[in-house]
């Protein structure tokens, strides 16, 4: 890591950017989309080979979903104020003693410089400009308002002395930590407003002028060619501490909103702004931004509309409980498990990458943390399409089954992250594999739910066809996450893909038992949601709900396991069990909640830690690792219930034999020589609890 001694911000620093390129170098290894808006990829490897997340770093919203001007500073508030210590509380924290490390200090000043910009870096770029050259009847060019920062010096002088007398974090990172103090108060020692009370929307240049007395930023002098971080810079960063490695690359950024001599700052009206100064002009950051700030405006001027009233309905329980599905007595054609390929993604993301890249909103957090809270050491990310690593499982699963194209009589593709509608990836997925026609290719989606629901529609169209049935379970979280914590602490990538097809007559079923639910409180209902336009669009997981659905279904579930008589010799169903192969939602919680419901840690099977959730298809990627990893190594009989978004549930009982699993994808053979097979003992359920 270069230093302040090697000059890294200084005229010389080769790979500087001009301070009018700024904008447009953090998008420029992005692909445009239709309304330009330029979408940051989900991943990038820097040249360490280190995962880097774009989203945690460039607070780039998509104004074309943000309605109002409040949803907006709904999202400013949660983004960038909610975390972020005021100048006030961070003076207060220093002389309670309230920190311990310096590392603590970096933290808040840095969140409390990027609540100062709350609205630069979401809505404006900066642009230096001669006072004598800038356009006075603009509508799209703004000039910021503002106000005297009262007492800033003694907040100043507290900062660099508290900085001075806390001891060092980590005794190795002692010299990181002062060269990204520097930076840090290089921005604060000449800041000169306050920030608490600013408006999102800036006076234009006319509005600025309109009152004498209103102050802004001037420059007696700016240097065009002001040295800040590329790019690339930022994405290479690199600590020994992920704690630190994070605050660092904030830093970065912060350094680059302020490119300029910040010593020549001074406020000033507009009477005393000479012809040679230079003010900071505010221009918005694309052309959804400005307008959103021109449909504020017209807003501000119109009464607010009034939309119908939401009634809140009281949920009410079924006439009559769902009778679980009785394949025997329920169909004719018994169901033949043939095939099961899977394969996670192949880009690993560990706890330590989320913490490297943690988000300005995000509470500080541990690996180990994360580790006790989820029981989830990695999840697992993929660069190809969902499209992609789903015809990848497909085809893997068909040529283990000695199947070919014209045998298939259906297609079902579960998912909830596919962004394709026309064709329906199951179709799409058909003509792709060489099939002429099928009496059924279709999408559902079932969520967490998802082998359920699609094994029982799998049922109903082998009873009806006759043909083989290929199922697809397939999710891509990685591009649809953004910076919010819990949904990066969760989810991954992954495929799988089954054939279903008819039993030699007389043979016993592959699946004994189907069963699905859905619906509930609204709370629970919506207690994962994707696209939420509150966060940006990303998908957002609401843990109360979410716990009280999985408990409901859970209890049901088994209650009903346990009032049907046996099928294999058992007295109840239940007894018949094996092995409990659960959706993989979150280690930690559904453990607690089987074990709160009648089951034993050592009774269940878990591949989260490697692969995090992957909703629809984690438990054929769970059943296809057991068998990989020897847990199933027989024929074995597994209860797997699903549960989740929009309050769906389902389980299905079905005999595994180890046979059906196709060869390992070669990606995964690399995910494996990287993050080696955990087990998942009851004793390592136990360590996933923390305790």
């Amino acid at each position: 890591m270069r230093r302040p001694e090697d000059e890294v911000i200084s005229k010389a620093a080769p790979m500087a950017l001009r301070s009018a390129d700024f904008g447009r170098a953090f998008t420029s290894w992005n692909c445009a989309n239709r309304n330009g808006r330029r979408p940051l990829k989900s991943f990038v490897l820097n040249q360490h080979g280190a995962l880097v997340l774009p989203a945690n770093l460039f607070a780039q919203l998509d104004f074309s979903v943000i309605a109002s001007l409040g949803q907006f500073e709904a999202i400013v508030k949660r983004d960038m104020e909610s975390k972020a210590p005021t100048g006030t509380d961070i003076l207060g924290l220093i002389k309670a003693g309230k920190y311990r490390s310096r590392t603590e200090l970096l933290r808040d000043v840095a969140l409390n410089l990027y609540w100062v910009n709350r609205y630069t870096l979401t809505l404006y770029q900066k642009r230096p400009m001669r006072w004598r050259d800038v356009p006075r009847n603009r509508p799209d060019l703004f000039l910021p308002v503002q106000t005297p920062w009262q007492d800033g010096e003694r907040k100043i002088a507290s900062v660099k002395a508290a900085y001075e007398h806390l001891p060092t974090s980590y005794p190795e990172a002692a010299a990181s930590e002062d060269y990204i103090f520097n930076l840090l108060f290089e921005i604060i020692r000449y800041k000169r407003h306050h920030a608490t009370y600013l408006p999102p929307i800036k006076p234009t240049v006319a509005e600025f002028l309109a009152n004498p007395d209103n102050l802004t930023t001037v420059l007696d002098r700016h240097d065009p060619d002001f040295p800040i971080f590329t790019e690339e810079e930022i994405v290479d960063c690199r600590e020994d501490r992920p704690e630190l490695e994070a605050i660092h690359r904030w830093v970065m950024l912060l350094h680059n909103l302020y490119p300029w001599d910040r010593s020549r700052q001074r406020l000033a009206g507009p009477r005393e702004i000479g012809d040679d100064d230079f003010v900071i002009l505010f221009e918005p950051r694309n052309r959804e931004v400005l307008a959103f700030i021109n449909r504020v405006k017209e807003a501000q001027n119109k009464p607010p509309p009034r939309g119908p009233s939401r009634v809140a309905v009281e949920p009410k329980q079924p006439i009559r409980p769902y009778p679980p599905v009785m394949v025997r007595q329920k169909f004719t054609i018994m169901p033949r498990l043939e095939a099961l390929a899977a394969s996670p993604g192949e880009q690993i993301c560990t706890n330590e990458d989320v913490i490297r890249n943690s988000a300005m909103n995000w509470s500080p957090m541990t690996a180990e943390e994360i580790s006790s809270k989820t029981g989830i050491e990695a999840r697992c990310y993929t660069n190809r399409t969902l499209e992609e690593i789903s015809l990848d499982v497909a085809r893997s699963a068909l040529k283990h089954s000695g199947r070919q194209p014209e045998e298939v009589g259906a297609v079902l593709f579960c998912s909830c992250t596919s962004i394709r509608l026309i064709p329906s990836v199951a179709t799409w997925l058909s003509a792709e594999l060489g099939i002429y026609q099928t009496h059924n290719s279709s999408d559902i989606v079932a969520a967490c739910a998802g082998m359920p629901y699609g094994l029982s529609e799998a049922l109903r169209i082998l009873d009806e066809v006759n043909r083989p049935v290929l199922l697809v379970c397939a999710e891509k979280f990685s591009d649809k996450i953004g910076n919010v914590r819990t949904s990066r602490m969760l989810f991954g990538d992954g495929a799988a893909a089954m054939v279903i097809a008819p039993a030699p007559k007389g043979s016993e079923p592959d699946i004994d038992v189907v069963q699905t639910y859905a619906s509930g409180p609204v709370k629970e209902v919506n207690a994962i949601v994707w696209p939420n336009p509150d966060f940006d669009n990303n998908i957002t997981v609401y843990g109360p709900p979410v716990r009280a659905l999985a408990q409901r279904y859970l209890i049901q579930m088994l209650d009903e396991l346990r009032s049907i008589p046996g099928i294999h010799g058992g007295e109840k169903l239940i007894d018949d069990i094996d092995l409990v192969v659960p959706h993989q939602a979150n280690k930690t919680m559904v453990t607690e909640l089987a074990v709160a419901a009648g089951l034993t840690p050592d009774q269940l099977y878990f591949n989260i830690q490697r692969v995090g959730n992957t909703s629809a298809a984690s438990i054929p990627l769970a059943i296809h690792e057991a068998v990989v990893e020897g847990v199933i190594d027989k024929p074995t009989r597994l209860f797997a219930p699903g549960f989740g978004a929009g309050a769906v549930g389902g389980y299905s009982i079905l005999r595994i034999d180890p046979a059906i699993v196709a060869t390992v994808h070669p990606a995964s053979e690399v995910k494996k020589s990287l993050f080696p097979v955990i087990s998942s003992s009851s004793e390592d359920v136990r360590v996933g609890f923390g305790n």
